[in-house]
């Protein structure tokens, strides 16, 4: 019989757990601007895209900065759209498309939230000694 793994020595559990711990310590700070975690990942991808990249994108541009399915991002832009904190007008180009763009609420609760998720970030990942080392890590493991 082959030696098996214990589970303290998974890598694939072990980022499992953290990630777990880490979208639960997430969802929790959002609660009280009532966003959920991809709600809050599409507001600050769309604020991202046009206020600071300069963009006009498009949906499809949104769920690919984000790396969230098209669909589901279409969904909740919409929602987001419902609430006031983006925009979604006819693209002039392409009639199945959609120009997004952050309101002025949407450009607040975006900056409010990106803080909040920042200091998370910063208390979570306070762990880690080297946190050069860990970006580097995730990016090869996110590529």
């Amino acid at each position: 019989m082959a030696d098996s793994l214990s589970p303290a020595d998974s890598p694939g559990l072990l980022l499992w757990r953290a990630t777990l711990g880490w979208q639960r310590a997430i969802a929790a700070a959002l609660r009280p601007l009532g966003l959920t975690h991809v709600q809050f990942v599409l507001l600050a991808s769309a604020w991202w895209l046009t206020r600071v990249a300069g963009e006009e994108p498009r949906q499809g541009r949104i769920a690919e900065h984000a790396n969230t399915d098209p669909m589901m991002t279409s969904q909740v832009v919409r929602n987001l759209a419902d609430r006031g904190l983006l925009t979604r007008d006819p693209d002039p180009d392409d009639a199945r498309a959609r120009v997004i763009g952050v309101t002025d609420v949407g450009v607040d609760l975006a900056a409010r939230a990106v803080a909040i998720v920042e200091q998370v970030d910063a208390e979570f990942f306070g762990v880690v000694a080297d946190r050069g080392e860990l970006l580097d890590i995730l990016r090869r493991l996110a590529a």
